[in-house]
């Protein structure tokens, strides 16, 4: 069984304790001021967890696997019966959780609990990330993951990273020249 397997472990406890840190070292004192006054909108927050769990995920997962691919390390693919399950399958897998729970609006709004709302926005990201990562995968039908194909995941990675950042940074001014366009075309 894979879960008893160390390999099936080090990933999520790896990228689970990074942002476990980075909670902690936010969640009081001086740090949580700045945290709080920087983010008073639970939307901007989510965006913000999420970007932070997509960042995180890419750069572990991206590390344990040139690990893999070098030899380096105690990590290994995890398979079962002799097939190898990509991370892509994790990321499907709290991909769906995620959305379940924004169904059942746990997470998604200002009237749940809002630590329901950074884990699962924090889970969206890690989601995105370990599915991005093998997207020349899914695109191929094939594992390409270390062949020239592979490059197209850094760059769905990079162009979903994008769209975070947008909408992480830009998200204001963006709202405010859509309005500046909508006005322009009613007084015309």
């Amino acid at each position: 069984m894979p879960w008893t397997h160390r390999s099936f472990w080090e990933g999520p406890l790896i990228i689970g304790g990074i942002l476990t840190i980075l909670f902690l070292l936010f969640s009081h004192g001086r740090l949580l001021e700045i945290y709080r006054k920087r983010f008073p909108n639970p939307k901007r927050e989510r965006l913000f967890l999420g970007s932070l769990g997509f960042f995180v995920t890419v750069l572990v997962v991206r590390g344990i696997t040139l690990a893999i691919h070098y030899h380096v390390g105690p990590f290994h693919d995890v398979s079962m019966h002799g097939r190898h399950i990509h991370h892509m399958v994790w990321g499907i897998l709290l991909l769906l959780t995620v959305g379940y729970c924004w169904l059942a609006e746990i997470g998604s709004d200002s009237s749940s609990s809002p630590i329901a709302g950074r884990v699962t926005a924090m889970t969206y990201g890690v989601a995105a990330a370990l599915i991005l990562d093998e997207f020349a995968l899914w695109l191929n039908l094939s594992d390409v993951y270390w062949q020239r194909e592979g490059r197209e995941s850094y760059e769905a990675m990079a162009l979903f990273g994008s769209f975070l950042a947008v909408g992480l940074f830009g998200g204001s001014l963006l709202k405010g020249l859509l309005r500046e366009l909508t006005l322009k075309f009613k007084r015309a």
